[in-house]
């Protein structure tokens, strides 16, 4: 469970790129290609991707300097249900 001040910090630098590795493809049993997006876009993609068949067990979201933390799918999700579309916002 990430805390309330690491959550803050994410929704802080939503716009920044980020690459999401991990996620494999159900429908045609292949690892998913995904370009790299701003980071609250790949919360919002990791977050909903098991509704549009994608299995997110190994997802991890890359993001900033390098020694940043990954974010998990675990942590997409509570970003996602506590910032929803304030992380799409510019």
């Amino acid at each position: 469970m990430m805390t309330e001040e690491a959550l803050a910090a994410v929704l802080a630098v939503r716009n920044k790129e980020a690459q999401i590795l991990g996620v494999f493809d159900s429908t045609n049993k292949t690892d998913a290609a995904l370009d790299v997006r701003r980071l609250g876009e790949a919360v919002q993609f990791v977050a909903n991707a098991p509704i549009l068949g994608y299995d997110v067990r190994a997802a991890m979201v890359v993001y900033g300097d390098l020694g940043t933390p990954t974010l998990r799918a675990r942590d997409c999700e509570q970003l996602w249900a506590k910032y929803g579309k304030a992380l799409l916002a510019c």
